[in-house]
């Protein structure tokens, strides 16, 4: 066998032109305007290297949103008609998580606020807790205190 006998399995592909008219149609598969769109369009490879590090929004990483908003720790909520009740007097997170009226967060108690949904006539005694206004003046009124 000579080289001049060698055959090709597969056929060559030929390039589709587009934007010559005929069936494509408005943009002809080429999307919209641009450089890209363009007959002819070739962009250097060193520049398009060089358009690929430049980071969109500087300083904020990949998801935005995430980083932004990364330090904020939700409070886990509990109404006041739920610690009606509870058995004990003393109310903090560690307490709440004891009594099963709350999940720890990673092996840890949660920072909890208590908001004043609810009516209360137990005497507790409230720390550690963030504890909405409503809430406070319930449990002040019943006799406990908020630390």
């Amino acid at each position: 066998m000579q080289l001049h006998e060698l055959k090709s399995t597969t056929k060559n592909k030929v390039a589709k032109r587009v934007g010559r008219g005929g069936k494509r149609g408005k943009t002809s598969g080429r999307g919209h305007k641009g450089q890209k769109a363009r007959a002819g369009n070739s962009t250097r490879p060193e520049m398009r290297e060089i358009i690929k590090k430049l980071p969109k929004l500087r300083g904020h990483g990949v998801n935005r949103a995430r980083t932004v908003n990364s330090d904020k720790v939700s409070a886990t909520v509990i109404n006041v008609s739920v610690l009606e009740n509870f058995s004990g007097k003393d109310i903090n997170p560690k307490t709440l998580v004891a009594e099963g009226l709350i999940s720890s967060r990673r092996k840890k108690a949660p920072t909890v606020k208590i908001l004043g949904n609810g009516e209360l006539t137990k005497k507790l005694n409230v720390s550690g807790c963030a504890v909405s206004a409503t809430a406070k003046a319930k449990i002040e009124k019943a006799g406990g205190t908020v630390a």
